[in-house]
C-alpha cells in the first residue's frame, strides 16, 4: 500500500478505489436509510465526500494521463468514463491502472 502512494498512477487508484466505496455506501447503505428510516445524515455526510473523490479521480485522471503521455483514445477516456459507470472504477483499477 504505501508503496501506491510513492507514484501519481498509484495515488490515483487509490482514488479510484475509494471513489467506488463511497459510491457502494450511498447506494447500498445511505439511499435506503434515507427512504426506509427517513434517516437522511448519512446522505449528507456521504455525499460531498463522494463528490470531492469524484472531483479527485477525475482531476488526477488528467495529470496521470499528462504526465505518462496517455493516448486520450486508447486510455485516458476510458479511465475518465469510469467513474461515470456506477463501480466502473473498480473494473478499470482491475484493468488498466493496475497494469501501469
Amino acid at each position: 500500500m504505501i508503496q501506491l502512494l510513492r507514484t501519481k498512477t498509484g495515488r490515483l487508484r487509490i482514488i479510484a478505489i475509494l471513489e467506488g466505496i463511497s459510491l457502494l455506501i450511498l447506494v447500498f447503505i445511505a439511499v435506503p436509510l434515507k427512504y426506509a428510516f427517513h434517516d437522511p445524515s448519512l446522505v449528507k455526510m456521504m455525499g460531498p465526500v463522494h463528490g470531492s473523490l469524484f472531483l479527485l479521480f477525475l482531476f488526477n485522471t488528467l495529470s496521470v494521463g499528462i504526465e505518462q503521455g496517455w493516448k486520450f483514445k486508447e486510455i485516458t477516456w476510458k479511465v475518465l468514463l469510469a467513474c461515470m459507470i456506477p463501480f466502473g472504477t473498480f473494473y478499470i483499477d482491475y484493468k488498466i491502472l493496475r497494469k501501469l
